[in-house]
């Protein structure tokens, strides 16, 4: 039996539920798009780590909370990672139906 892929799509709009067909090189940019912030969020998330690991250090009073923060902040930037890994296959899977749906007719974008 094969198993079947199921993708859990938060941010995606299903263009085949509208009957329209797709347009994959919006999808590859799409995607290519939420890569781009994903990576972003996560060196944000990761630089506020830092900086609350500093501020634990130079505030002892308060630093729990700062130790508390940096985790919080640590935790967003892993999950960002994982939302970049996600958008990084999904951006591959639209380039192969691009290239599978342009088929014979050599369409080359280069961008």
């Amino acid at each position: 039996m094969e198993e079947e892929k199921h993708h859990h799509h938060l941010f995606h709009h299903k263009k085949e539920e509208e009957g329209g067909p797709v347009d994959y090189e919006k999808e590859v940019k799409h995607h290519n798009h939420l890569e781009k912030v994903g990576e972003l969020g996560a060196v944000a998330a990761g630089a506020f780590a830092l900086h609350e690991k500093h501020k634990a250090k130079k505030d002892p009073e308060h630093a729990h909370k700062h130790k508390i923060e940096e985790e919080i902040a640590a935790a967003a930037a892993i999950g960002a990672g994982g939302f970049v890994f996600h958008e990084h296959h999904e951006k591959k899977d639209a380039k192969k139906e691009l290239k599978e749906a342009e088929g014979g007719h050599h369409h080359h974008h280069h961008h």
